[in-house]
């Protein structure tokens, strides 16, 4: 099919350079519709067979079920959400043309007419109420259920008009439609995997196995482990991308996808890691893509389990690990130190909150106090990334100096997933993206008590005050007072110490000369909408 496309696209490019000659009167055709940055040049095609090459496979294509970012990369392209974030984080309409706050617990959307599905059934007000209750339904057990349990009732007003009704005032309801959980589902769909439920069938199944949205690229091809295959939607309610397919490849090894970019069988690299920056940079026809980013990696303890249920213990590991060495040593610079789990720019982050600081005697001192003068020993897991197998080999020799003796053990991403969220873990490198831009998504999943598990809080935090700060936080309509109750949290969160918070990193990737347009947001994830490669 590629090919006869190519020598249909040859024939009309003949055919309109002879009706140009013929008609040189008549004005160029515009090339504005590659908007932002570069357009195609004169010669160069719009369009193009896109190569990522990524460390992970997805764990679901199903936007409800699963919570990280290689997912979330692939599926921002296969579904919109109702609202969309812009490089600086600034909500932007999507699906929905507009929406205002008609009461404190009242928030009503304007949703975009003539909008389809791939599957060429309508987006409408039912839709989104078919959505949001799938995700509120406890039989599904959606993994994004703490991004909407605020919501008490979808009402359909008029085929484009719908209201969420809340159960307290919240604020970030826009920023959290924005979030990669809010992605829109076919109604069909799910109906579908509602009666696959019936038969037998896990939650999201059926939608795992063959994506619908309303998005730019239409689900091809996963070949589990391998990798997924995305082809252009002509009849995007939008401009189409100008690419013809996208096909993210899971290639886990640093150096192979460096090699798959060098002869040219990957266009993107992603992560691209920071020691590998200076080989692509010297490298012709590559170059280094640089993006700040919302994002937190960290240590985190299972608070569950001896020792680490013990405060004392969490702080004196905090306090022997001495960041600058993981930041300039593992991550080349490309970072900055955390004093606490919010990144600067995020609505709520404190800047003056002081963390806990590189203090190797103090550590010795603290886990003499809770008993354990003599160290004790302990196992912290990573996935394969190399920054984070990296820290922990680095931590692995920095809480030597303490008398802890760690083994490190690595795992597969998805079975990293599930054992942490199943509390089988005693200590974890792990990373967060605070991709609402908002506090609430920075610490509501991670931190509070109803959040156990799969939600995100893989650490078993359970604290009555912090709860009573983000409880309040998220209920209060007033910025300011938000604000207070999040400088409370976060200096609570530095005494409790469930992570180690290590740094801020700063999104790498590698990427060919010839892929045009590209961009990624603070979130990590990638806007491919515009881009094409230039032959």
């Amino acid at each position: 099919m590629k090919t006869n496309k190519k020598w249909l696209l040859m024939v009309l490019a003949f055919v309109l350079s002879v009706f140009l000659a013929a008609c040189a009167s008549e004005p160029e055709e515009d090339s504005s519709s590659a908007s932002g940055g570069e357009t195609p040049s004169e010669s160069g095609d719009q369009g193009g067979d896109l190569i990522i090459a990524t460390d992970s496979d997805a764990v679901s294509l199903d936007p409800h079920m699963t919570n990280d970012t290689p997912s979330a990369n692939v599926r921002i392209n296969i579904y919109d959400n109702l609202v969309t974030q812009d490089e600086n984080m600034e909500l932007q309409p999507s699906l929905a043309e507009s929406w205002e706050q008609i009461d404190e617990t009242t928030w009503e959307f304007k949703l975009r007419e003539g909008v389809t599905f791939h599957d060429g059934t309508e987006f409408n007000a039912e839709v989104v109420k078919a959505n949001i209750e799938r995700i509120l339904d406890p039989e599904i057990g959606a993994a994004v259920l703490f991004m909407y349990n605020m919501v008490t009732e979808v009402q359909v007003v008029d085929d484009y008009t719908v209201r969420f009704i809340t159960e307290y005032p919240f604020a970030p309801l826009p920023a959290h439609l924005a979030h990669p959980g809010g992605q829109m589902i076919s109604k069909e769909l799910i109906e579908e995997d509602y009666a696959a439920i019936e038969s037998g069938e896990q939650p999201g199944s059926v939608i795992n196995a063959n994506p619908v949205g309303t998005g730019p690229f239409i689900f091809e091809e996963w070949k589990n482990g391998q990798s997924v295959t995305l082809v252009n939607n002509e009849n995007y309610w939008d401009e189409p991308a100008l690419l013809d397919s996208v096909t993210f490849n899971v290639v886990p090894e640093d150096l192979t996808r460096i090699s798959e970019l060098t002869t040219g069988n990957a266009h993107i690299t992603t992560p691209l890691s920071p020691s590998d920056v200076a080989q692509v940079e010297g490298t012709d026809g590559m170059h280094v893509q640089r993006q700040e980013s919302s994002s937190l990696a960290y240590i985190g303890f299972n608070m569950d389990k001896e020792p680490f249920d013990d405060v004392r213990v969490r702080q004196a590991i905090s306090m022997a690990i001495d960041k600058e060495q993981i930041i300039n040593g593992i991550y080349d610079g490309a970072g900055i130190p955390a004093n606490g789990p919010l990144a600067p720019g995020i609505f709520g982050h404190d800047e003056t909150l002081n963390g806990l600081e590189y203090n190797v005697e103090e550590a010795k001192n603290l886990l003499a106090e809770a008993g354990y003068e003599d160290g004790f020993s302990a196992t912290i897991w990573t996935n394969d990334d190399r920054q984070r197998v990296d820290t922990a080999t680095n931590v692995q020799a920095q809480l030597a100096e303490i008398g802890i003796d760690l083994e490190v053990e690595i795992l597969e991403w998805g079975a990293m997933l599930d054992q942490t969220a199943n509390g089988e873990h005693e200590m974890m490198v792990f990373g967060w993206t605070t991709v609402t831009g908002d506090a609430d998504n920075g610490l509501y999943p991670l931190f509070h008590s109803d959040n156990l598990g799969t939600p995100g809080n893989r650490t078993f935090t359970v604290d009555e005050e912090l709860d009573k700060y983000l409880d309040e936080a998220r209920q209060t309509a007033d910025p300011e007072a938000r604000k207070e109750l999040y400088s409370q949290a976060q200096e609570k969160l530095v005494e409790l110490a469930p992570f180690a918070y290590l740094l801020h990193q700063e999104y790498l990737l590698g990427v060919r000369d010839e892929v045009k347009n590209l961009s990624q947001l603070p979130t990590q994830l990638l806007q491919l909408k515009e881009v094409y490669i230039e032959e």
